[in-house]
């Protein structure tokens, strides 16, 4: 959930706590591969014309996940090697790559996994790169790249749209259960996300030229359970005390079950950043 006037990102983790909020999600891999939306397909065709992810190319993903955006890049030809902090997460990616040719899933940290000496033509991380520690992220996906080489950055916001009154009420049963919570939430509109934050670290590491961006946005709708599915995957909600998490999910559910029918269409912005080595 996010505030209008600030339009804070929901990318943006508590940086004090961001080591230890990414290691939430390996504790249940099977319900995140089950939940976790994919990409837009036309995510897929920017990536080829900006960062150059077609057939052949040699592309690191890093935080892959369970494989939502590997299998559709291993589809399109794309020789991946995929690294994955979260050993449970790493092994449901390789099943849900079982069948793809030229891809390699590795179970380690990106900050000290060690670069093999051939470089990349295309670093790749959908909404994982936040959870990198961002003192070596820059530096080490440059180091990861051959000269001219692209990173490429995906993105996840929500924003204004769909359900909206549902959004609007179900702020309730946060201020109610989550005591961070502040009050008066709300998704910020599409013109109100703004990516200038990673530009800038991408300016500032003085390793990559102009950052070129490309958005969709999408739809999802979701069941009562989908729904509260999701939100179990999401690092903010596993990391409150047990009774506050099942009294916040219990809230959702009555709000949907009671006013919306037993469904909810959440909108999505996807944003894709891609940085060429200079």
């Amino acid at each position: 959930m996010t505030r209008a006037v600030d339009a804070r990102r929901d990318d943006s983790p508590d940086e004090p706590r961001r080591a230890q909020l990414a290691r939430i999600f390996d504790e249940d891999a099977e319900l995140y591969d089950r939940a976790r939306p994919g990409y837009p397909p036309a995510l897929y065709d920017d990536l080829a014309e900006l960062a150059g992810a077609r057939p052949g190319s040699r592309v690191l993903e890093v935080g892959c996940g369970t494989g939502q955006a590997t299998v559709p890049l291993a589809a399109r030809g794309c020789r991946i090697t995929a690294v994955e902090a979260g050993p449970h997460m790493a092994a449901i990616a390789r099943r849900n790559l079982a069948g793809a040719t030229d891809v390699e899933v590795v179970t380690a940290p990106f900050e000290s996994w060690p670069l093999p000496p051939e470089p990349y033509d295309v670093v790749v991380s959908a909404t994982a790169f936040h959870w990198i520690d961002p003192a070596v992220r820059m530096t080490r996906a440059a180091d990861a790249l051959r000269p001219g080489g692209a990173l490429a950055v995906v993105r996840g916001q929500h924003v204004r749209g769909g359900t909206e009154e549902f959004f609007a009420e179900v702020q309730r049963c946060y201020e109610r259960f989550d005591p961070q919570t502040p009050p008066g939430l709300r998704p910020p509109a599409v013109t109100d996300v703004d990516p200038s934050d990673h530009v800038r670290e991408v300016a500032r590491s003085g390793r990559f030229g102009p950052t070129v961006l490309r958005r969709h946005e999408q739809d999802l709708t979701f069941t009562t359970s989908g729904y509260l599915e999701l939100l179990r995957t999401f690092s903010g909600h596993r990391a409150l005390p047990e009774a506050a998490r099942n009294g916040l999910l219990g809230c959702v559910e009555a709000l949907i079950e009671g006013r919306y029918g037993g469904r909810v269409t959440k909108r999505y912005l996807f944003e894709l950043a891609v940085s060429h080595t200079r």
